[in-house]
């Protein structure tokens, strides 16, 4: 239930509908849980705004027994304080009833969700990491609101950097075979290329020449293209799968690059652009950006060209309400001006794109740098992580069987990537610290993984678990079951703000809070060792933190298990 709209529709029946307000969370409390200031109400009453808090705390005193414990005024203020004991109840219930649905909705749209977008010449790296953490989550989000979610992904897969690798190979590669994981193998031609290129600056021009000759279809450089592509294809998906991340279609940016210009050249005919100096323009100052060159005077196009043929091939293969594109952030201005280019062609379903613009990724000692291979590449941090995860758990557990040891330390590695890409909100940059992420405790995915267990671990021991008492009053609930109860009951509106504001980060947030004051709980107060009655009323309690914190975590892609 949402508590503050339940007062909302209290209060709106002793306001006028032409005053607007809105209820305040108290800074103490002592003061309650909800506040309502009175003096716009004051104002227009020509009352003190005491005298109107007395008077409303009087009209509301009683009303609804269920929802409050009591109201008063306190000066200005009408403070209200809930029932939280039969609200409590009722949140127990309902996680009980609805389990791992607890927080869904029905909201039932269609949204396309674009990421990844990887490059056929290198390996997936840390900011891409990043970049599918964030679409999955959302991707994730949005489907357990109820909505039909069509996930695709755009490969870079030409250009004149795909050249760099292949001109490399075939100078350099002696036309061997991988003999290692394909994208590792492909990227290091790539990384080849830029040094020989600093001695040697005509490979520059070669590597253009190839690029000319891919686009007149030769067929030594096509078949070139394709047998890297197919490597690095395999080393993508090897990753994908390690990630535990799918794709419902991809787009290829070779199938498409050469589209666009017809529907440029309709926008020119309606007066949508200009020509200047034989190029073909967006004008975009009238809405706060600037002018955009759709078409150069040589008749080639460029990277939004394609791109707004992209964003209605989307729109017309899948009836979509809403496309959401994953791109860094220093793309900001580009998809501004590609959404407001869509609305100057008259595209109704341009107010359906939004891009989920995400910061950087640095490491503690700096940028990273694909052409110097200084970039941290996927799988090795994947490892990395792997291998410190099983060392966390083979101190705690010793004599652990090895799959399982292998199996946990591979769930606890990619909680510690994803939670510590996805904790931080997305428009900022991040530093990322591995030894930091896998810890057992602090802010970390470990960390809620480990209550989610340690939960566990309790409702094993107890070896039954009774049903929720009828009487609300045999919970005997204290302050501390109270507080873990009001956080249970926030999960549906941290889940519906996630997606409304498209930041996984307050998923994260909100298990942090909730792991905390969890931990906190069984410090203080017993469980097991509790008299009957209230032992299972704890259990219960604390099964349906263990249900919250399972469906908080599958929404951010990563795996509650049951022991660590």
């Amino acid at each position: 239930m949402d508590y503050e709209s339940e007062i909302i529709i209290l209060l709106r029946q002793h306001i006028p509908e032409d005053i607007e307000f809105k209820v305040e969370i108290p800074p103490e409390k002592k003061l309650g849980d909800f506040a309502f200031p009175c003096f716009a109400l004051a104002k227009q009453r020509k009352k003190s705004p005491q005298l109107i808090a007395h008077d409303l705390a009087a009209k509301l005193s009683g009303i609804d027994p269920l929802l409050l414990e009591k109201v008063n005024a306190q000066g200005p203020y009408v403070n209200f304080f809930l029932n939280k004991k039969k609200l409590s109840a009722e949140v127990l219930h309902k996680i009980q009833e609805h389990r791992e649905n607890y927080g869904s909705q029905k909201q039932e749209q269609k949204i396309m969700i674009e990421f990844s977008s990887p490059n056929t010449n290198k390996p997936l790296h840390l900011g891409h990491v990043r970049n599918i953490s964030i679409g999955d989550s959302i991707s994730r989000i949005f489907s357990f609101l109820g909505n039909s979610i069509v996930k695709v992904c755009l490969v870079n897969d030409r250009g004149v950097h795909i050249c760099k690798s292949m001109l490399a190979y075939k100078k350099w590669g002696h036309n061997k075979n991988p003999d290692k994981k394909g994208d590792f193998f492909v990227g290091e031609f790539y990384v080849l290329f830029a040094k020989k290129a600093e001695q040697h600056p005509e490979l520059e021009q070669e590597a253009q020449d190839m690029l000319r000759l891919w686009e007149r279809g030769d067929k030594e450089v096509i078949a070139l293209w394709k047998k890297m592509n197919s490597w690095v294809y395999e080393g993508f998906d090897e990753t994908y799968t390690k990630l535990v991340v799918s794709f419902d279609k991809y787009y290829y940016e070779s199938d498409m690059y050469k589209f666009g210009k017809e529907i440029v050249q309709e926008g020119l005919k309606k007066e949508a652009f200009y020509k200047k100096e034989g190029a073909i323009i967006a004008p975009l100052e009238d809405v706060g950006l600037p002018d955009k060159v759709l078409i150069r005077a040589d008749g080639t196009t460029l990277y939004i060209t394609q791109d707004i043929y992209l964003a209605k091939k989307k729109f017309d293969e899948h009836p979509v309400e809403r496309s959401i594109y994953v791109v860094g952030s220093e793309q900001n201005l580009h998809f501004q001006q590609l959404f407001a280019i869509l609305k100057k062609l008259g595209y109704k379903w341009a107010s359906g794109c939004y891009h989920l613009s995400y910061g950087m990724v640095n490491l503690p000692e700096g940028k990273m740098k694909s052409r110097e291979g200084t970039t941290v590449d996927a799988d090795t941090i994947l490892e990395e992580l792997f291998a410190l995860a099983k060392e966390e758990i083979h101190k705690r557990h010793s004599e652990i069987n090895h799959v399982v040891l292998q199996n946990r330390s591979r769930q606890v590695g990619l909680a510690a990537l994803k939670f510590h890409m996805l904790k931080i909100d997305a428009a900022k940059d991040i530093v990322y610290n591995p030894k930091e992420s896998i810890s057992f405790e602090g802010e970390t995915g470990p960390y809620v993984q480990y209550t989610h267990a340690r939960i566990s671990s309790i409702l094993r021991k107890s070896c039954q678990l009774s049903e929720l008492p009828k009487e609300v009053s045999s919970l005997n609930f204290g302050e501390k079951e109270l507080a873990l109860a009001t956080i249970l009951e926030k999960f549906p509106k941290a889940v519906e703000d996630a997606a409304s504001h498209y930041k996984p980060s307050y998923i994260c947030r909100y298990l942090l809070d909730l792991c905390q004051e969890t931990n906190s709980y069984y410090h203080e107060i017993p469980v097991l060792k509790a008299e009957d009655d209230i032992r299972d009323a704890r259990l219960y309690l604390l099964s349906c933190v263990k249900q919250v914190i399972q469906n908080g975590l599958s929404l951010l892609g990563i795996q509650a298990i049951e022991e660590m």
